[in-house]
C-alpha cells in the first residue's frame, strides 16, 4: 500500500479506518462512518497486527450488544507505521449461530423434562438417528449407534407385527401415525411401555423420504390405568368381580341362550346380620374374604364368581344344564358347611342358601336374576343351608313381596311411616353439621319390617317414587319448623335410582323447598354409588336442578365397588360419603387407610367434603381425622332418634342426648 486513497478505492464496500499506534484516526471510509460513532470509540485494540480476525462485543445505545469482526493490518505511509482495520458487523451471523446452538440445547432439555425422545428415519438409506434422550430412555449411553435390526431385537415379540404394519401403512398413505408397544431396555430384562407418534414426509412426487417420530415412556401411566381398571371391575373386599363386572358376564350368558345351556347362581350367607351383630363387622368382613376363596376353589373351570354386594354372591355357569347347576350349588353348600371360618382360635360355622336359575331363550337379564332370586328365597324358606332350582310355581313368593308393597303403601296412606334422624358430626369441632333421615315402618302389623326387609322390595316397585317424595316433603316440613330453622339444622335424605332417573324430580324438590320458605342449602340429597354409575346422565340432570338452586348433593356408599371413581370429576357432588367397608378398620392399618386417603385427596381436590360412614368405635375418630376426613356418621357419634323427638328437643332448647361430641380413645 503506497497511499491511503489507493487502499480505500479497493475496498469501498468494507468498513475501513487507519489509526496511528497511539490510537489517533488518520482516515476512515464512508462504510465505517455509517456505524454512527468515531473510529477511536470502536473496540479495535483486541485485533493484533497481521493476526487473525477477532469478534468483539460492542454495546449500543438501546441496551443491546452488536458484534464486530475486526482484522488488523500493519502498513506504512510516508515511512510512518500505521494500522489499517477492516471492520464487519456480524451480529446477525452470531445470533443465528447462537440460536441454533441454544435451540438444540433447549430441545434436548425439553425432551428430558417431558420424558419424550425423538427419532428420524432416512427412508432411502434406512439410517435412523436417535436423540440422546431417547437412547438414554432405552438404556444406552448418548451417541450409541443403534440400527433398526438391533432396535427390533429389543421389541416385545407380540408387538413387532403391529409396529411394522403401522409403519408400512404410514409409508403407503403418508401423514401421521401412532402406536403403543412394549420393549426391553439395553439390559434385555427390563420391560417398558412406549407410546409413539410420528409423521411421514414425502418429496414432490409423493414418495416418502423421511419419517420423524417421538417415543414417550408411559410404563407408570399404564400401570396406574391398569390398576384403575382393576379397581373399577373388582370388589375391594374380596377381590372378586364386582356387581358391574358380574352383570356384564350375565349379559353374555343371556346372549348365548339358545346356542348353549347356562345357569346363574345367587348365593346368600345365612344369618349374616347376626354374625356382624355378635362378632362385629371386622369378623363379618373376614367371613366374606374366606368364603370368596373357598367358593373359587370348589367351582368348575370356566365359571365366574362375583360379589353383588353385602353378603350376596353370584356365579355365572356357561354351558351348564339346570341339573348340573343345582349339583354345583349343592356342592358349594356342603363345602361351606364343613369348612369352619377361623375365628380367634375357634371355628365359625357358616352356611349358604343358593338359588339356581337356568337360562332360557327370550329370558332377559333382569328376569334371570329374578328367577334366581325366587329360588334363593325358596331355599331360605325351606330352612337355609341348601340350594333350590327355580320352578315356575315359585311365583307364590312374588305374592309375598306384593304383600310387603301393600303394607308400605297402606302405611304411607295412614301416616304410619316415620323418619329417624342420625347426626353427621364434624370430626374436628364435634359440631353436628347435618342429620341423615332414615325411613322406618311402624304399622303395628306382624311380623315387624325393618328397612332391609321392605326397602329392596319397594325399590323394585313404582311405590319407591311415592316414598321418596314423602321423605322429601316430610323433611322440608320439619326444616320449616321455627325452632328447627332458628337452630340452622340441616337434613340429608336418600333417594332411589328410580327417582333419580325420574324427569322433573329435581325441579319438584326445589319447588317444595321454595313453597315452604326453606333455604335449599339446608337440604342434602344422597344417591348411592351403584345408582350413580348406572346412569351418569340422570345424576348430571338431577345435579343441574339441585345444585343450581343451592341444594347439596352427596355420593353415598362411595367405594363399594370403586366403579364411580373416574366419574367424580364429571359429576358435581358436594359431598362424598365413604362406605363403611373402608371405615370400620381404618385405625388398624392395611389397605383401608390408603383407600380412604385416596378418596379424601380426590374429593378435596375437586372441592368436595367427605363423610365417613359406620363410625362405631371411638378409636376411629382420630384415625379418620388424621386422614383428613371432614365428618363422620355412626353409632359412636350418635344413634338415630325419632325426628319428632329431635324437633321437640330443639323447641325446648334441650341438647339432644343422642349426639355426643367426638372424642379420642
Amino acid at each position: 500500500m503506497s497511499t491511503l486513497p489507493a487502499v480505500a478505492a479497493d475496498v469501498t464496500s468494507t468498513a475501513l479506518t487507519v489509526l496511528t499506534p497511539d490510537g489517533r484516526c488518520l482516515w476512515s471510509n464512508v462504510a465505517i462512518r455509517r456505524l454512527g460513532v468515531r473510529p477511536e470509540e470502536l473496540p479495535l485494540s483486541r485485533a493484533e497486527p497481521d493476526g487473525p480476525a477477532v469478534d468483539v462485543p460492542w454495546p449500543v445505545t438501546d441496551g443491546d450488544t452488536r458484534w464486530l469482526r475486526v482484522r488488523c493490518h500493519g502498513v506504512r505511509h510516508d515511512g510512518q507505521p500505521l494500522r489499517l482495520y477492516e471492520v464487519r458487523d456480524v451480529s446477525v451471523e452470531r445470533r443465528e449461530r447462537d440460536w441454533g446452538r441454544n435451540y438444540r440445547w433447549r430441545l434436548a432439555h425439553i425432551e428430558q423434562l417431558a420424558k419424550v425422545g425423538t427419532w428420524e428415519w432416512d427412508v432411502a438409506t434406512g439410517h435412523v438417528i436417535w436423540s440422546d434422550v431417547l437412547l438414554q430412555m432405552f438404556g444406552f449411553p448418548p451417541g450409541t449407534a443403534l440400527d433398526y435390526a438391533s432396535y427390533r431385537e429389543l421389541l416385545h415379540p407380540d408387538d413387532v407385527a403391529l409396529i411394522e404394519r403401522t409403519l408400512e401403512t404410514a409409508l403407503t398413505t403418508g401423514g401421521p401415525f401412532s402406536y403403543t408397544h412394549r420393549m426391553y431396555l439395553a439390559d434385555r430384562t427390563t420391560l417398558r411401555v412406549f407410546e409413539c407418534y410420528g409423521e411421514v414426509f414425502t418429496d414432490s412426487s409423493g414418495a416418502p423420504v423421511r419419517v420423524l417420530g417421538t417415543a414417550h415412556d408411559i410404563t407408570e401411566i399404564q400401570q396406574v390405568q391398569d390398576e384403575l381398571i382393576r379397581l373399577a371391575e373388582r370388589d375391594p373386599l374380596t377381590d372378586l368381580p364386582n356387581r358391574r363386572a358380574l352383570l356384564a358376564h350375565v349379559d353374555d350368558l343371556v346372549g348365548a341362550a339358545g346356542e348353549s345351556p347356562g345357569a346363574l347362581l345367587l348365593i346368600d350367607i345365612d344369618n349374616f346380620k347376626d354374625i356382624n351383630d355378635v362378632h362385629g363387622h371386622a369378623v363379618g368382613d373376614d367371613v366374606l374374604r374366606v368364603l370368596a376363596r373357598l367358593l373359587v376353589r370348589h367351582l368348575p373351570t370356566g365359571t365366574v364368581l362375583g360379589r353383588l354386594g353385602g353378603d350376596e354372591f353370584a356365579v355365572v355357569l356357561p354351558g351348564t344344564p339346570a341339573g348340573d347347576a343345582l349339583a354345583v350349588a349343592e356342592s358349594l353348600c356342603d363345602a361351606a358347611a364343613r369348612t369352619p371360618v377361623p375365628l380367634a382360635g375357634a371355628g365359625l360355622r357358616v352356611t349358604l342358601s343358593i338359588g339356581a336359575a337356568p337360562v332360557e331363550t327370550g329370558v332377559t337379564r333382569d328376569a334371570l336374576l329374578a328367577h334366581a332370586d325366587l329360588a334363593l328365597y325358596e331355599a331360605k324358606d325351606a330352612g337355609r343351608n341348601r340350594a333350590r332350582l327355580y320352578l315356575p310355581e315359585q311365583y307364590r313368593h312374588v305374592v309375598q313381596r306384593v304383600n310387603v308393597v301393600t303394607r308400605v303403601r297402606d302405611a304411607l296412606d295412614q301416616h304410619r311411616m316415620h323418619l329417624d334422624a342420625q347426626p353427621i358430626v364434624d370430626l374436628t369441632t364435634g359440631a353436628v353439621v347435618s342429620h341423615e333421615l332414615l325411613v322406618r315402618l311402624h304399622d303395628g302389623r306382624q311380623p315387624p319390617l325393618a328397612p332391609a326387609d321392605f326397602l329392596p322390595t319397594v325399590e323394585r316397585d313404582d311405590l319407591i317414587g311415592d316414598l321418596d317424595r314423602w321423605v322429601v316433603a316430610t323433611a322440608t316440613s320439619a326444616l320449616a319448623d321455627p325452632a328447627v330453622a332458628a337452630a340452622g339444622t340441616c337434613f340429608d335424605v336418600n333417594i332411589s335410582a328410580r327417582s333419580m332417573e325420574s324427569p322433573g324430580f329435581g325441579d319438584w324438590v326445589v319447588g317444595v323447598l321454595r313453597a315452604a320458605g326453606v333455604e335449599p342449602g339446608r337440604l342434602g340429597v344422597e344417591v348411592t354409588e351403584t345408582a350413580a354409575i348406572t346412569n351418569v346422565a340422570a345424576v348430571r340432570n338431577l345435579a343441574g336442578a339441585l345444585r343450581d338452586a343451592g341444594c347439596r348433593l352427596s355420593l353415598d356408599d362411595f367405594g363399594a365397588g370403586f366403579g364411580s371413581f373416574s366419574y367424580l370429576k364429571h359429576l358435581p357432588f358436594s359431598t362424598v360419603k365413604i362406605a363403611g367397608d373402608f371405615v370400620r378398620q381404618a385405625d388398624r392399618g392395611g389397605a383401608d387407610p390408603v383407600l380412604i386417603d385416596a378418596v379424601v385427596r380426590a374429593a378435596h381436590g375437586l372441592g368436595m367434603r367427605t363423610v365417613a360412614e359406620s363410625v362405631e368405635r371411638a378409636e376411629l375418630v382420630p384415625a379418620l381425622r388424621r386422614l383428613g376426613v371432614d365428618a363422620g356418621q355412626g353409632f359412636h357419634l350418635g344413634r338415630p332418634v325419632p325426628l319428632e323427638d329431635l324437633i321437640g328437643n330443639l323447641r325446648d332448647r334441650r341438647p339432644t342426648a343422642a349426639v355426643p361430641r367426638p372424642r379420642d380413645p
